[in-house]
């Protein structure tokens, strides 16, 4: 009987163990980061806001915050608009073109961030483009966008192709199918693909360590603060971006499910 319980309790310490592995060192980071003290030693002296407001204070890292949003949403929307037109399209193009189009699209995943980053900074020297957040922005849509395409492509896929068909029985155009019929079905998740490219562009540091001016964003002025020394600002920073990208991840599951509603209101009409 003890054998019995010992089975039925090793999945969840397993689990225990998993979860405790993976945030544990988040914890660590964001418990620091309300130390009243300098140090990052236990115990800590005290719970206290003092280096939040360091932080939102510091024109280093309120500079480097603003430019941060501004890159990962100029990133989000263009790489929504090109990647959901590029989805569409393949979703039309002869079978057989398809596969080898994918993979040209999905090809920068599987290249590291270093050398993407060296292609992209030469490219930009070819072409006599002084590097800027503008620079970083396109090199982040180029970076993102086979992301976006994977979300895009997998709830195009699920998309009854008579619906379409129909539409185009009754003379739809392409463009007035995609915006009455393909569209109200599917824009939750293209959302839910655009934060996530938002926040993907918002944490990216080595693409943009290459292709960057004189200008920073958070990752970058975290790397350099850490390698002068570390105090409990840098986590409280780091807890900033972690906030921010916790709340793009709950609006891209609220977005999804949203989507799933959509579709199945759609197929039960």
């Amino acid at each position: 009987m003890s054998l019995l319980r010992s089975r039925r309790r090793a999945p969840g310490l397993y689990l225990a163990v998993a979860l405790a592995f993976l945030y544990l060192p988040i914890a660590v980071v964001v418990l620091f980061s309300f130390n009243s003290g300098s140090t990052l030693n236990l115990p800590i002296k005290g719970f206290s806001l003092r280096w939040y407001e360091a932080v939102l204070t510091d024109p280093t890292y309120t500079s480097a915050l603003r430019n941060s949003l501004i890159v990962a949403v100029v990133c989000a929307v263009v790489t929504t608009v090109l990647g959901t037109l590029a989805a569409f399209g393949l979703t039309h193009v002869h079978p057989r073109l398809r596969p080898w189009l994918a993979v040209l699209f999905f090809a920068p995943i599987t290249l590291p961030g270093l050398f993407l980053g060296l292609s992209l900074l030469a490219w930009f020297a070819k072409l006599d483009i002084e590097l800027s957040l503008w620079t970083v922005a396109a090199a982040h849509v180029v970076y993102t966008f086979p992301y976006f395409l994977l979300v895009a492509q997998s709830v195009l896929d699920r998309i009854d192709p008579q619906y379409d068909e129909l539409a185009a029985d009754l003379g739809a155009s392409s463009l007035l199918r995609f915006t009455r019929v393909t569209l109200p079905m599917t824009w939750p998740v293209l959302v839910a693909g655009g934060m996530l490219s938002f926040v993907l562009s918002f944490d990216e540091f080595f693409i943009t360590f290459f292709v960057i001016g004189p200008q920073s964003t958070v990752p970058l002025v975290i790397y350099s603060a850490m390698r002068r020394a570390i105090d409990p600002s840098i986590n409280a920073f780091a807890t900033l971006l972690l906030l921010v990208t916790f709340l793009s991840g709950v609006v891209i599951a609220v977005l999804a499910r949203a989507g799933r509603a959509a579709r199945k209101g759609v197929k039960a009409s």
